[in-house]
């Protein structure tokens, strides 16, 4: 008798099927550009037929929008929590601060340049850079406003220093594919320099390391 044992084929539910789909298209988006995101490439990567992912995404549009979407909407999470139990207001935002300078955000920084250069020709992908652009805004306005709510900011309008603070994240971050290593400190501090500024913190306020920051 052979020793082999066949693998038993798991069918997995729609709704974990499209998800799987969504996530390794979201990685693919990550790692290599929206460029690559393409039902072919993605049946590859899953080892499926490219039948089962226009099952899901009749368009490879369609699929481009919804990987940009899930990968913005886990950068907003990870870096920006929607619940936040443990700290203030100033340690969140300088733990947004903290991971946001890393290197590790430099993937979702080129995802950024990527899809609003590509939502130029797509619609559907300019609808999600839009959608999560104003996640973005809401969020960081949010966290604003708890802090002047608490006493720990000061700032009349939470909703304008909110998108200072994201316009100057955003243009640092359309550097990602450059050399940094002789950035002056005036200018990695920028966005925190803003913050400071608006919120009338102190200078070096927002300056935790993300090992002191909530996790």
């Amino acid at each position: 008798m052979s020793s082999s044992v066949q693998r038993k084929r798991i069918r997995k539910s729609p709704e974990a099927r499209r998800a799987e789909i969504v996530e390794t298209a979201a990685r693919v988006a990550l790692t290599e550009g929206l460029e690559c995101v393409t039902l072919r490439r993605i049946a590859e990567e899953l080892d499926v037929r490219p039948g089962l992912i226009s099952h899901y995404f009749p368009s490879a549009e369609e699929l481009v929008a919804e990987a940009f979407a899930t990968a913005a909407t886990g950068e907003l999470d990870a870096l920006l929590p929607a619940d936040r139990p443990d700290g203030t207001p100033t340690t969140y935002l300088a733990r947004y601060f903290a991971l946001s300078a890393g290197e590790a955000y430099d993937d979702i920084s080129r995802l950024w340049t990527n899809a609003r250069h590509l939502s130029r020709y797509r619609p559907l992908l300019r609808d999600r850079v839009a959608e999560q652009e104003l996640a973005s805004d809401d969020r960081l306005e949010g966290l604003i406003r708890e802090g002047v709510e608490r006493g720990e900011f000061r700032t009349d309008d939470p909703r304008t220093t909110a998108i200072q603070i994201l316009v100057v994240l955003d243009g640092l971050g359309a550097h990602a594919n450059t050399d940094r290593s002789d950035r002056p400190e005036a200018v990695t501090r920028m966005a925190i320099t803003t913050a400071e500024r608006e919120l009338g913190l102190p200078t070096g306020t927002l300056d935790a390391a993300p090992g002191r920051s909530p996790n």
